[in-house]
């Protein structure tokens, strides 16, 4: 078995804020001595199809706590997806159908379920109770919490003051996520930093609601993207997906700082704190090269989502094109028609997201053809064959005709 201190030691670790430790110790303390399991509610609203590393770091915290007697509570906001979640946002945030929420909540399990154990976990849809509370349920709901107590928010008060448009949905939306606290009696809720404000109205329902419980909350950090600045986040282009292709996984990793290198060690790796801390010292003395540190990082990470097989290929293939500047061996072929617009080549290759981005990454010299930077963001293609290359990890094989 494990001890109380072991198991709330590894709990704890990389954690940003947890409210009611004595609540954890005491669930834990209870599972060692009868084997009652307790509940840790865990809520994702499938805004998009894919997850990244970021969404992992709390995913990995769940799989901890399943290690130590947890049933987690993968609670899928099927109906608080079609609000929208304001936590963080400075503008109103455009509502989702139900038909995309229900694409994406497919795949994200199939992502999840890489990392979390299936059978100690409850997949369950807010819209099952959220449907059937009906108007009174709602009005009834919006008689626990004030105006006042909301534009207390940080984000619900910088919009008012600068008079930033608020709708009543998103008021609603922390009081529909707390209220799954209390159908689901969930005995802890984690969550983003940026998630407090909500995950603190599920603790405050339940007492409201005498379910005879108040859910502990453990909140993780929001992981910085590979810019090391903004969190890791798909808007911003800064993610690495865990469907990312073995190489381009590898590639992103070695291409964060050394200094985030050590944040992605806490929160991804899983190694302990103690055998990251002996790794810190070896680089520090010199006696461990940052990108030989950075190399079995990318290796594990690559490993975990995909094959040992996959993390050697790719690190054989990052050292043959970055070391020998030679083009991968794999890269997929287009055809296109002749007098396309670069940037406009550049989206149907999937190397950018969108032209304008194209052209900011011209602009920048990250663009290059048959190996030549391109200056000219209005260039268009004659006839033939070439190689496109954005950055130092994406190329496509392109023949114009």
């Amino acid at each position: 078995m494990f001890s109380i201190d072991e198991a709330f030691n590894e709990i704890k670790r990389g954690i940003a804020e947890v409210i009611d430790e004595d609540k954890i110790k005491a669930l834990l303390k209870n599972y060692l001595e009868t084997g009652e399991h307790y509940y840790v509610k865990a809520g994702f609203d499938p805004t998009s199809p894919d997850i990244h590393l970021g969404h992992t770091v709390l995913l990995q915290k769940l799989a901890v706590f399943q290690k130590y007697g947890a049933i987690v509570q993968l609670l899928v906001g099927d109906f608080t997806a079609t609000i929208g979640d304001p936590s963080g946002r400075n503008s109103l945030r455009k509502p989702l159908s139900k038909e995309e929420v229900e694409k994406n909540a497919k795949t994200y399990q199939e992502q999840v379920f890489k990392i979390v154990d299936r059978e100690r976990c409850e997949v369950v849809y807010n819209s099952h109770w959220l449907n059937a509370l009906g108007a009174d349920g709602i009005i009834s709901l919006c008689m626990h919490q004030t105006v006042a107590r909301m534009l207390e928010r940080d984000d619900f008060h910088k919009r008012f003051n600068s008079q930033t448009p608020i709708a009543i949905s998103e008021f609603i939306y922390p009081l529909l996520q707390g209220y799954d606290s209390v159908h689901l009696k969930s005995d802890i809720e984690i969550g983003g930093t940026d998630q407090k404000f909500n995950l603190l109205m599920g603790r405050q329902l339940q007492k409201s609601y005498n379910i005879g419980k108040e859910q502990a909350v453990l909140m993780m950090p929001l992981l910085e993207g590979l810019d090391g600045v903004a969190k890791m986040s798909k808007s911003l282009g800064n993610y690495i997906g865990v469907t990312d292709e073995p190489n381009d996984m590898f590639g992103k990793i070695l291409s964060i700082n050394d200094e985030l290198m050590w944040r992605y060690y806490e929160l991804l790796s899983s190694k302990t704190l103690d055998e990251i801390d002996t790794l810190k010292k070896s680089v520090e003395e010199g006696s461990l090269h940052p990108k030989t540190a950075k190399e079995m990082l990318a290796m594990e990470i690559v490993e975990r989502y995909h094959s040992k097989e996959d993390a050697i290929k790719a690190r054989d293939e990052f050292e043959r094109v970055h070391k020998k500047s030679q083009i991968p061996s794999d890269i997929k072929s287009y055809e296109l028609e002749a007098g396309i617009w670069i940037a406009k080549a550049l989206v149907e290759t999937g190397l950018e997201p969108s032209t304008s981005q194209g052209r900011r990454d011209i602009k920048q010299g990250a663009v290059k053809i048959d190996g030549q930077k391109v200056v000219d963001e209005n260039l268009t293609l004659p006839s033939g064959e070439y190689i496109l290359q954005v950055g130092k990890r994406r190329f496509a094989k392109v023949k114009v005709i």
